[in-house]
């Protein structure tokens, strides 16, 4: 791989601008090359045969020593500080072609210009946060002192051998003297490296119990009882000394840890592939130049703050030491294992397991059409039976497979695009799945399905159990009770942390407005707003075996009012959970976006509840039918200019690529505008309930489940620009990083506040 692609690759996503603008610097030097070409053409050739016969003297050579030309000896640059950064003096821009090389060192100046001063920001970011988890540190180990030894503790003691014994349970004596050195070396605080703030942090630092005196655990509004509780009498929480409390503040300490070394770690491999990119460069300019620049340009670049400061990796060995000790038990193969996770490698058996499983279901679909058509099964007087009831049943999981393969998809375009979904959605790292594994789970699943489909419909075409019709309608209830178990099982298998992950976001939405609402909540209730069919399919699945319809084989559900009643309820409850997660945005945020967004969920509410009107009730059709034109068409505008311009960022009048964004991901922009079509076409599938399109060679519960299908791949679609604007919102203001919450709050910190 060349290295131009190499650096691409490696790159933190969202601080892609801040990197070493390595093709543009290329360019630069493919100038300088035509610039040579074209004032010396007869010269190349020369050179190319002299480098041929100086490879075969080169195998006779008694000397070691490579012979270079005259112009490599001397340096052709002067690099040297000024008030804005690094300048280079061109030496050599009198001769020929000078003012290309001379363009060239400018920018080349220019490039590492920008990467140190964005090095030194985020260098200076981590180090304040390294003062921060120092107190916190401070506290954590009073805290543990304070659990464990709730009787008091001998002042007299020093902090490192309280912090000792806190965290190893073992006292003084059963300590061997030659170890405090090695344990006052290990105990050195995270932020010594800052040298500016040592010595005074240092001097005002308390006494290892004092420091609770000061200390206020954080409320982070995370269960619905602490929301409630902080509505009607907010109040910063008292410490209570507890092992309850003391797990959580470690977990969370934890969690702080692991984030910083990994922007710690991405902060050093930000260092090293800009060194490396301006080697490379210099050593291409010194190729197509025939000069010696590289030796002094990279002398300059080892001195300076990117290349020769060492903090970072300090602070690197402190926190690893401060982590293995305190959250480990000073077990150093646990500790770096949960500090650098490894990366999943795609495994062939994954691969292989996916493209049996597609063909399967791709044979079965097949196979299921050709059954259907030789054995004539689905005649006249079954055909209305078999929709009425099986066809809603298993046409739930039809839904959940399209919907996870619109999800694959598009996986693999954001790995494609370099969209960091798996710090967009904030999974865990080394926990979230590839496009192959969400594959997997949806072949898996439409395989299983059309087994129990083909499986019916032969049971009833056998004379031998055509008597047991109760028997195998079962097929679809026993398919959903397994994947429901499946879903929620604990065990340590099937993908457990991607599973608890959904379960806890789901919960969050139909928690609504009580938890703190984050990107993977609302955009997770936005998937279930178009799913409103499936809902409705397992409203079904309730009535339809809850009232013992399978057993005769027959829908009495919709002459029931409570089951036309829940036909409201169900469709209603997406729409709902967005509108208050919309609220609890606007109370938290101050955003008065948020308001509007919530102003559209609600006419999309009295649009479905309209719709819903039309098709129960037959006495007052015009009306109704009037009431849903009118509110779905205002809702589908005020969605559709909501999607296009807020959530896409396009529709951009002013915009360098025209209607569009500043920054694409994607070259062609044809696909921006295609995309923009198809959501303002897909948006309206509606129409058809309202109007009663009929087809006379479909089925009404066959067109009703392709219009849900349209707004599951609309959805789709709108997934992947939906994340692909979020990612750039993320470059433009450089966030790499979770902001994880910390568990103490000190009183200083609130007085800086106010």
């Amino acid at each position: 791989m060349k290295f131009g692609k190499e650096f691409s690759s490696q790159m933190v996503p969202e601080w892609h601008e801040a990197y070493m603008d390595y093709e543009y610097l290329k360019s630069l030097l493919k100038d300088i090359t035509k610039f040579k070409r074209k004032n010396n053409p007869h010269g190349q050739h020369l050179r190319r045969k002299s480098t041929v016969y100086r490879t075969f003297s080169g195998l006779l050579s008694k000397s070691g020593r490579r012979r270079h030309p005259h112009g490599l000896k001397t340096a052709p640059i002067l690099v040297h500080s000024a008030s804005h950064g690094y300048e280079t003096t061109f030496l050599m821009a009198a001769e020929a072609g000078g003012e290309y090389e001379t363009v060239f060192f400018r920018r080349l100046d220019d490039e590492f210009n920008k990467v140190e001063k964005f090095y030194k920001e985020k260098v200076d970011e981590v180090m304040k946060d390294a003062v921060m988890l120092n107190k916190q540190m401070d506290a954590l180990i009073a805290f543990r002192v304070k659990v464990e030894h709730p009787d008091g503790w001998p002042w007299k003691e020093r902090t490192v051998e309280m912090t000792r014994s806190s965290s190893t349970g073992k006292s003084d004596e059963d300590e061997h003297d030659d170890d405090d050195d090695k344990e006052k070396e290990e105990e050195k605080v995270v932020y010594d490296t800052a040298a500016s703030d040592t010595s005074r942090l240092s001097a005002a630092r308390p006494s290892p119990i004092e420091v609770l005196d000061r200390v206020k655990i954080n409320n982070t509004k995370e269960t619905p009882r602490s929301t409630i509780k902080s509505v009607l009498k907010p109040s910063n929480p008292e410490l209570k000394f507890s092992r309850y409390n003391l797990k959580r503040v470690e977990e969370k300490l934890r969690r702080a840890f692991v984030e910083f070394y990994h922007k710690l770690r991405l902060l050093k491999s930000y260092s090293f592939l800009n060194v490396l990119a301006f080697s490379k460069i210099l050593k291409k300019y010194d190729k197509v130049s025939k000069r010696n620049a590289t030796k002094s340009y990279m002398k300059m670049v080892d001195n300076s703050y990117l290349g020769g400061s060492d903090e970072v990796i300090r602070l690197m060995e402190r926190v690893e030491a401060m982590f293995i000790k305190h959250f480990t038990n000073a077990n150093r193969t646990k500790g770096m294992n949960i500090l650098r996770p490894k990366a999943k490698r795609e495994r062939h058996r994954i691969t292989f397991s996916t493209g049996f499983l597609g063909g399967c279901m791709f044979s079965l679909v097949v196979a299921l059409f050709a059954i259907i058509r030789t054995r004539n099964i689905l005649q006249e007087e079954g055909q209305k039976q078999y929709m009425n009831t099986m066809f809603p049943l298993y046409s739930l999981f039809g839904f959940i497979v399209l919907h996870i393969l619109m999800y694959a998809a598009n996986i693999y375009y954001w790995t494609r695009y370099r969209v960091n979904y798996s710090f967009i959605f904030g999974f865990k790292q080394g926990t979230e799945l590839r496009y192959r594994q969400v594959l997997l789970v949806g072949f898996s699943i439409g395989v299983l399905a059309l087994l129990c489909v083909i499986a019916n419909l032969d049971m009833d075409v056998d004379p031998e159990t055509n008597d047991y019709k109760g028997l195998t309608e079962l097929l679809p209830l026993i398919l959903l009770i397994g994947l429901f178990i499946v879903l929620v099982l604990p065990f340590n298998i099937f993908y457990r942390s991607s599973r608890l992950f959904f379960l806890t976001c789901l919960f969050h939405c139909l928690a609504a407005p009580l938890y703190k609402v984050t990107l993977p909540d609302f955009l997770l209730g936005d998937q279930l707003t178009s799913q409103v069919q499936a809902l409705r399919s397992v409203q079904f699945y309730i009535c339809h075996y809850g009232w013992g319809d399978y057993k005769l084989r027959q829908n009495t559900c919709t002459d029931s009012d409570t089951y036309n009643a829940f036909l409201f309820i169900v469709a209603v409850v997406p729409y709902v959970c967005r509108l208050l997660q919309c609220l609890r945005r606007l109370f938290e945020e101050k955003n008065a976006e948020q308001g509007y967004n919530g102003i559209k969920y609600f006419l999309t509410i009295v649009a479905v509840c309209l719709r819903t009107a039309y098709s129960v009730d037959k006495d007052n059709q015009f009306v109704w039918r009037m009431l849903a034109g009118i509110f779905s068409a205002i809702a589908a505008i005020f969605c559709t200019y909501w999607d296009l311009v807020l959530d896409w960022g396009l529709l951009n009048r002013t915009s360098k690529n025209r209607w569009l964004r500043d920054k694409l991901l994607i070259p062609q922009k044809k696909v921006y505008f295609i995309a923009m079509i198809l959501n303002v076409l897909l948006r309206f599938a509606w129409v058809q309930t309202v109007l009663d399109f009929n087809f006379s060679f479909m089925h009404k519960q066959t067109m009703v489940a392709v219009v849900a299908s349209l707004e599951i791949i609309r959805r789709g679609i709108w997934n992947f620009f939906r994340l692909e604007n979020e990612h750039l919102n993320n470059v433009g203001k450089y966030r790499a990083f979770k902001t994880v919450p910390l568990p103490f709050n000190y009183d200083e910190d609130d007085d800086k506040d106010n």
